[in-house]
């Protein structure tokens, strides 16, 4: 207490100074409306700046919500979107987007989820995900993002899941071509992670270099028409009567950061049928 009283003693004349500075300032500002609007302007410019930096801290601390945030709107269009093209029985969008559950029973569930670790150097690749079983992730669920197909769940537990990756040699699936219904096999060649390799593709498809791949919808776990890549080239196996393309992949394996997982509404009930089929074969 006695270092402060001893500093505004030595340093009376300046404070006193000081004090009658900034008095005489108030008047100034208070009396002249120029030197109030500059000085209300100076005001905004730097209380301005100060919460703006403030907002921008508070916005990256809070990115991590906002991501989620937008998955989840992204996978709420994915399902609207589904609805529309699905059935001629929608009046309106705003129909859709206002009573959603209402409209029409949908077959496919988005759940988003983070991606946490993701190998892609090697011949069998697995890709771990931050959803699981109490995200109602189960085994066999279609895994995408918005640029493409990226793998099948393989296992789950409460809070994980593990992805067969499409860069993985023991996963297959049916895809087609865009601009026919002429079928082939997805599979990786364990070499290019931008590139997959479609076989036996029939020889009367209509191929040409850049034509688009889509999934076939033509198994219970990608639905029809999600992309996959692009023809960059195609030869025929002279003996079997079939192509074999090179497709280059639209995703970019090497960056994932967030997914979607497709849960079937309709799987236990397709798979009872073709169950049912085969026994009885």
């Amino acid at each position: 207490m006695q270092q402060i009283i001893n500093f505004l003693i030595r340093n009376k004349n300046f404070l006193l100074f000081v004090f009658l500075f900034f008095i005489s300032l108030v008047f100034t500002i208070q009396s002249h409306s120029y030197h109030k609007s500059k000085f209300i302007n100076s005001a905004n410019f730097f209380s301005g700046g100060l919460y703006e930096s403030v907002s921008n801290v508070q916005g990256y601390f809070n990115l991590k919500t906002y991501n989620k945030q937008l998955l989840e709107e992204n996978a709420r269009l994915r399902e609207s979107v589904q609805r529309l093209t699905s059935s001629n029985k929608v009046d309106s969008l705003s129909q859709v987007f206002l009573n959603p559950t209402d409209t029409l029973d949908v077959q496919f569930n988005y759940i988003p989820a983070r991606v946490l670790d993701n190998s892609y150097s090697r011949t069998d690749n697995i890709i771990t995900l931050k959803a699981g079983r109490r995200n109602s992730v189960q085994a066999d669920m279609g895994v995408i993002t918005s640029h493409g197909i990226v793998g099948i769940v393989e296992r789950t537990s409460t809070k994980y899941s593990t992805v067969l990756s499409i860069l993985n040699s023991s996963f297959e699936t049916n895809a087609k071509l865009r601009s026919s219904d002429h079928v082939g096999t997805l599979k990786w060649d364990g070499q290019d992670p931008n590139i997959m390799k479609v076989t036996e593709m029939q020889e009367q498809a209509p191929i040409k270099i850049g034509d688009t791949i889509e999934t076939s919808g033509k198994s219970a776990i990608f639905p029809k028409g999600i992309p996959i890549g692009t023809i960059e080239n195609f030869h025929l196996d002279g003996s079997k009567n079939f192509y074999t393309l090179s497709i280059r992949l639209f995703n970019d394996m090497t960056n994932l950061g967030h997914v979607y997982i497709i849960k079937n509404n309709d799987r236990e009930e397709i798979k009872t049928l073709e169950n049912g089929i085969t026994n009885e074969e």
